[in-house]
């Protein structure tokens, strides 16, 4: 059976770990592929580590990774996929707003698509989180034309092949889709079921919402405008030369 590894990033998580748990065991039971979660605790100062390894301990599906001190969301993605040995890998945030279960619905996909992503429907955020969710969208959509109406929704599923390819720096989660196009990937949108946050609390505020993802827009940009295309016309070359350093 072909395996799928889950990485959940983990910041100060400590009330939602045991439900993570039973809520990717649902997912696990209805699941054609083998399963294996692996938490990245990215240095959280309460008990999501104890918890984190109360669950590793009582379920080989289950492992960990923790880092020294926090490195953020997008350094906590990198290494989950680093460490994966599956032939694709999701992500899902710990907040548990999205369901799991879900990833049952990009399964039928997985071949065919380098990276199968969820749009998030009725969103239950404030006003604030959602009107800035909008214009970022916006404005990144208008940049980079990936034809993307919610890059942040955090049910996803990539080829782990493909997603080692792609450019990465801190915020690069936010341009998974478009980094995805510009490299030459094929992507899915399946929409997914949204719910209020019941514990913890969100990690986004103005900056980590609004200016830095502006920042990251101009980099991802100009990757686009500078990526390096052409086409073949006649080629002596029966097969592609392989380069050893």
């Amino acid at each position: 059976m072909r395996g799928i590894t889950l990485i959940v990033p983990v910041f100060n998580e400590e009330g939602n770990i045991l439900r993570i748990q039973d809520e990717v065991n649902r997912y696990k039971n209805i699941s054609k592929l083998s399963v294996f979660t692996l938490f990245v605790d990215d240095g959280s100062k309460d008990d999501s580590l104890i918890r984190i390894k109360e669950v590793c301990s009582s379920d080989s599906s289950f492992g960990f990774i923790s880092f020294k001190i926090n490195r953020g969301l997008s350094a906590a993605i990198r290494a989950g996929f680093d460490h994966a040995t599956t032939d694709w890998v999701g992500y899902m945030d710990a907040d548990l707003q999205t369901d799991p279960k879900e990833f049952s619905n990009f399964e039928p996909y997985l071949e065919s698509f380098d990276l199968i992503t969820g749009e998030r429907q009725n969103r239950k955020d404030g006003f604030g989180k959602k009107f800035s969710s909008s214009f970022a969208n916006w404005l990144r959509n208008s940049f980079l034309k990936d034809g993307m109406k919610d890059t942040g929704c955090p049910l996803k599923i990539f080829k782990r092949e493909f997603a080692l390819k792609i450019p990465y720096f801190n915020g690069f989660h936010r341009f998974f889709p478009a980094l995805t196009q510009i490299y030459g990937g094929k992507v899915k949108v399946i929409p997914v079921n949204h719910f209020p946050r019941t514990e913890g609390k969100s990690k986004f505020n103005a900056f980590n919402r609004i200016v830095q993802p502006l920042m990251d827009l101009f980099l991802v940009y100009r990757l686009k405008k500078r990526r390096i295309v052409y086409t073949v016309k006649e080629s002596s070359v029966l097969q592609t030369p392989k380069f050893h350093e």
